[in-house]
């Protein structure tokens, strides 16, 4: 191979980083304090760099961190183009992106296209006057002749996705909280003013970005009511009664999505990635017919997966096949939204969680503190931040006990800050960072050792996926990449399990295993073993 075609796939590997990568994803409000304040910060997430780097992963996606009043926590954004001062300025954040680029980390951006914060000068501007020149920037639309809504469209946090202002006598989108009005994305002017966002960041070296409430992006308002959802169940909260058929995944979505997938491909090495949710097939068209959308949309699929062996078999076997030709794989386990996967699957079987996602074919996003094996923590009544839990009490959909703050060591408040937390701390049950950095056979040291088989094994980050058996409770799967094979061991149960394959364990989640060599592996309960076969 000659230099020039050394250096060509060199840039093409580089470019598509995001394909061997391992994603991060830090709640900012909740990673570490530097000042004080009991809010997590720019420089505290600086502070803890080599942290991230000794645990393996490629990028570090942070939530928003844009000017805020902070009804939703930063996704009621006031200003796209700056910082909150609560998590530093903008010197700041070059300043975070210069260390962490210098220490082989990338960083991604939480973008929030669909709506701004009703403090926007934007929608101010928009409020104003119906003749205001912004007015269109935003979705207006009369009341219906008794005065109610113009559709029964119900917003993601359970209120009425329509809010009154008596000042203009018009009703205003909103998908969430009513100081969330909903971008129109139809207005030429929004569309250009959107994309130069991303241009101005990536401006700033940031390396790709994640792309919230895509789905809600392009609602068609004037199609009519939604349709009740027949499964509808009061436990599944307000939202899910209806059918979003006119409100989520409509064609104006991935139209836009296009747009920006133009924008950041004119940065070389940069990644989308979208929150993506509903059936499968919505979620595959996010990839586009040319995968000229998202490289990335988000697969939620484990996220509420019966916690079974054939299960997630089936599960991983028909996204697999789903897959447009060409189209990357990925798969989350947890984020800010939803319960922690320990809580989900039990203590035990975390260990068996992180195997699973750090070995299936495609890019992993790890969610902060799952690598600790936190909980879903029990927020106290008087201590509930979260407006959805606010909005609708008494559901359990608050997300306040995902984002409690990272417990680093001992220290008061566990080293998260010398200030009372913006939540309670909790612990982990195996403690925290300094505790089980210290310890073998601990749930963090477990996924340093898989984060590093992952990045040593060109099978487990580009080879092929084949399930080899889900029964007994035990998924066994090859991962291979030309004559390179591993083959991963999971067991679901509680009890001794065969696994009906041989070879040298490469790494378990069971200390003391590795290296060794088994003709016939039995796998000890909530066990999780990699081997390479003879």
């Amino acid at each position: 191979m000659t230099l020039e075609q050394e250096q060509v796939r060199a840039a093409a590997s580089d470019a598509a980083w995001w394909k061997a990568g391992v994603v991060y994803q830090v709640y900012p409000r909740s990673f570490q304090d530097s000042n004080a304040d009991g809010i997590g910060d720019l420089a505290g997430i600086e502070a803890r760099l080599d942290y991230l780097v000794a645990l393996g992963v490629d990028a570090i996606w942070i939530s928003p961190i844009f000017p805020s009043p902070m009804v939703d926590f930063g996704y009621d954004i006031t200003d796209y183009r700056d910082i909150d001062p609560m998590f530093g300025t903008l010197a700041d954040f070059d300043r975070l992106v210069r260390a962490a680029h210098g220490k082989g980390l990338r960083i991604l951006l939480d973008f929030v296209p669909s709506h701004t914060s009703d403090q926007h000068p934007w929608f101010i501007q928009s409020r104003a006057s119906r003749r205001n020149p912004k007015r269109d920037w935003y979705i207006w639309r009369d009341a219906k002749p008794d005065g109610s809504p113009p559709n029964n469209w119900i917003s993601e946090f359970g209120g009425p996705s329509w809010t009154w202002d008596a000042a203009t006598g018009q009703y205003y989108h909103n998908t969430f909280l009513s100081e969330q009005p909903a971008l129109n994305w139809e207005n030429p002017e929004v569309r250009a003013a959107m994309l130069d966002v991303i241009r101005f960041w990536y401006g700033r070296g940031v390396d790709g970005l994640r792309v919230d409430a895509i789905t809600h992006i392009a609602p068609e308002v004037d199609a009519g009511d939604n349709p009740p959802n027949p499964d509808w169940t009061p436990d599944m909260g307000p939202t899910h009664s209806l059918l979003q058929v006119h409100s989520k995944n409509t064609p104006g979505c991935y139209e836009i999505v296009r747009l920006m997938r133009q924008v950041s491909d004119a940065f070389p090495g940069r990644v989308l990635i979208g929150e993506t949710n509903g059936a499968l097939e919505d979620v595959m068209r996010y990839y586009g017919p040319d995968l000229d959308l998202f490289q990335l949309p988000f697969n939620f699929g484990l996220v509420g997966a019966p916690w079974s062996a054939d299960g997630i078999a089936g599960l991983v076997e028909t996204y697999e096949a789903a897959l447009p030709e060409g189209a990357w794989p990925n798969w989350v386990l947890g984020n800010h939204d939803v319960a922690r996967i320990a809580s989900r699957v039990g203590a035990a079987q975390a260990r068996v969680a992180a195997a699973l996602l750090l070995t299936l074919r495609g890019t992993p996003t790890l969610y902060q503190g799952d690598e600790l094996g936190m909980e879903s923590a029990e927020i106290p009544p008087e201590a509930v931040q979260d407006p959805w839990e606010k909005q609708v009490p008494g559901l359990g959909l608050g997300r306040d006990p995902v984002r409690t703050p990272m417990p680093w060591s001992g220290a008061p408040n566990a080293g998260f800050s010398a200030a009372s937390p913006w939540l309670p701390v909790f612990l982990p049950p195996e403690g925290d960072v300094a505790t089980q950095e210290g310890a073998p056979g601990t749930m963090l040291t477990f996924v340093r050792s898989l984060i590093a088989l992952r990045r040593a094994e060109v099978a487990l980050t580009d080879g092929s996926y084949r399930m080899l058996t889900a029964t007994d409770d035990v998924l066994v799967f090859e991962r291979r990449a030309g004559g390179d094979r591993l083959v991963v061991c999971l067991n679901f149960s509680g009890e001794d399990r065969p696994a009906g394959v041989g070879g040298t364990v490469r790494l378990s989640s069971v200390p003391g295993r590795e290296g060794t060599v088994v003709t016939d592996l039995r796998l000890g309960p909530d066990e999780a073993v990699i081997l390479r076969p003879a």
